[in-house]
């Protein structure tokens, strides 16, 4: 199944007002770093199911939102607890890694 894909329509039911941790994956289309990661998203939405919540935001679609989390490059993943962000990681890593920084929100 993967990411869930929100914009700013569904931003605050499914990220803000979220009973669990967030990772919000900022990215866009023409970013090859971003379609990188992409299938790392996905992955990690399926492995982690339940137990944090992984979503998707395109800037281009959504530039409020990317406004709003100071997204100054892309990808951004921001970890969102309770609507404030507790963490942001900035760049393409490996799925390992990122499993690893996400422990302490699961």
């Amino acid at each position: 199944m993967g990411a869930l894909h929100v914009n700013e329509q569904n931003f605050e039911a499914e990220v803000t007002k979220s009973d669990m941790a967030v990772l919000i994956d900022f990215w866009a289309e023409w970013c090859g770093p971003c379609r990188m990661m992409s299938p790392v998203i996905d992955a990690i939405a399926d492995e982690l199911k339940g137990k944090i919540k992984v979503v998707k935001v395109n800037i281009d679609e959504a530039s409020g939102l990317a406004e709003q989390y100071n997204v100054m490059s892309i990808p951004t993943l921001a970890v969102v607890k309770r609507g404030e962000v507790v963490d942001v990681f900035v760049g393409a890593m490996p799925k390992e890694a990122l499993i690893t920084k996400l422990q302490k929100y699961v």
